[in-house]
């Protein structure tokens, strides 16, 4: 077996504690109406005229660091920032410092990333620590060499509600969103409140995207511009797995045929015991797992020779690791956890042009049948992947490709911000409640 796990550093930030939310949602949404208009949303006046609309900045709250797993908010703002200014601001670290700071930096043209840095000895509190930020960021935006006279008359963009009640209205800016990637009350260590804090962010934004179609159909009851975006693929870069020039890594190159792969995030929502029963029933071969490890301790997974847990790897090696692989997996676990998950390989694998068996995941049943080979049982899946392995249907594989080449994160990106110039209209804007905007629509990335 090999094990690596020393990429763990850049897991996403845990869930912060929290104390039982207080009344907030009146007091954000008389904050937002009656706030005075800042110094730095002065000096960029000209972002409230109708010219202006288009390429308003967007200040991003997201609990996931950019430098992790290159996913949604990372593949939806690398291509936002070609006409909006992104701020993205990461949940806090704590390190061993005498005062509170902010850590900045420009990964990307056009994106800032923010992640504030508090000492060892500071609350962990969800609010005690946005409470911290806010005038460590207000003082940024008005004087950071990166920031001044970039993020006037900003919209919001959540991806956790947890900071959301102290966060919303705040850095001058005019509204909110809600990317609903995850349904994170589903998750290991979720916040009691986590449910509560979303009814504020839900009652605050202007419109609502979610990740999918089973958290179409869980937040669409709760407010009225609710849009669905499934997964993308950047086809160009995993069709290089298609390529013959492609070189496959040693560290899977080398491994015992038939290699069984997977990437992305090891945590909960892996089903462990599946793994441990593919790995026995394919003693000759290899399972090989790449991804940082997350909500788990490393030491307590199964521990066989033919089953690899090759750690993290960067976002540009994933075509070239998948070349490797004879058949694509997706062993997650069915429960709460993946309840609601729509999950970004499954198109990767497809631009890839590898077989692909998955559990039931709803979302998977729901998209990719049958393109995707679903299994109901652990029995169904090793004859799933052993099928796979015999004699791939060349048939699936190209109907993969050509839906892989429908659901570009090009035309994804262009149809939310097409909802989003929609939802920041002045006339809108001024006239509708913060979450009421208009009629639900449903727009799936790939059909």
């Amino acid at each position: 077996m090999t094990r690596n796990v020393a990429e763990t550093r850049d897991a996403p930030s845990a869930f912060a504690e929290s104390r039982p939310v207080p009344p907030y949602s009146d007091r954000a949404g008389r904050r937002a109406q009656t706030r005075e208009p800042s110094t730095y949303r002065a000096a960029a006046g000209a972002g409230s005229l109708v010219s202006d609309q288009v390429r308003r900045p967007l200040i991003v709250h997201c609990h996931l660091r950019w430098d992790f797993v290159w996913q949604r908010p990372q593949q939806l703002f690398s291509r936002l920032a070609a006409q909006h200014p992104v701020l993205f601001v990461e949940d806090p670290v704590h390190e061993a410092v005498a005062q509170a700071s902010l850590r900045v930096t420009e990964p990307h043209p056009n994106v800032v990333r923010v992640v504030p840095v508090l000492p060892e000895a500071h609350p962990r509190d969800v609010d005690a620590q946005c409470a911290s930020v806010v005038p460590l960021l207000d003082a940024a935006l008005a004087a950071h060499p990166r920031l001044a006279g970039r993020f006037g008359g900003a919209v919001q963009w959540f991806y956790s509600p947890m900071t959301a009640p102290v966060f919303l209205g705040e850095f001058g800016t005019i509204g909110a969103v809600y990317d609903c990637m995850d349904e994170l009350a589903s998750f290991r260590f979720a916040p009691a409140d986590i449910v509560a804090r979303e009814r504020i962010l839900l009652a605050e934004a202007r419109v609502v995207f979610t990740g999918g179609l089973q958290l179409f159909d869980a937040k669409a009851p709760l407010h009225a511009n609710v849009h669905c975006f499934g997964c993308g693929v950047d086809v160009a870069h995993y069709a290089q797995a298609r390529d013959a020039a492609t070189a496959v890594p040693a560290e899977v190159a080398a491994l015992p045929g038939p290699v069984l792969g997977y990437f992305g995030v090891i945590d909960e929502r892996i089903d462990y015991e599946l793994l441990e029963r593919l790995a026995l029933a394919f003693p000759q071969g290899s399972i090989a797992m790449v991804g940082p490890f997350a909500k788990v301790d490393p030491a307590s997974l199964p521990d066989l020779p033919n089953l690899h847990w090759l750690g993290q790897r960067d976002y540009s090696e994933l075509p070239a690791l998948v070349k490797g692989f004879d058949v694509c997996l997706m062993p997650f676990a069915l429960n709460e956890a993946t309840r609601f998950i729509n999950p970004t390989k499954t198109l990767e694998y497809m631009a890839a042009g590898k077989p692909i068996v998955s559990t039931a995941v709803p979302d998977v049943l729901r998209q990719f049948v049958p393109i995707v080979e679903v299994a109901h049982d652990h029995d169904a899946f090793i004859d799933a992947t052993l099928r796979a392995v015999r004699a791939p249907c060349l048939e699936l594989l190209d109907k993969g490709v050509e839906r892989a080449q429908r659901a570009t994160w090009e035309a994804i990106v262009a149809a939310m911000r097409g909802h989003l110039i929609e939802a920041f209209r002045p006339a809108r804007s001024a006239s509708l409640p913060g979450g009421f905007v208009g009629a639900t629509a449903l727009a799936l990335g790939g059909e």
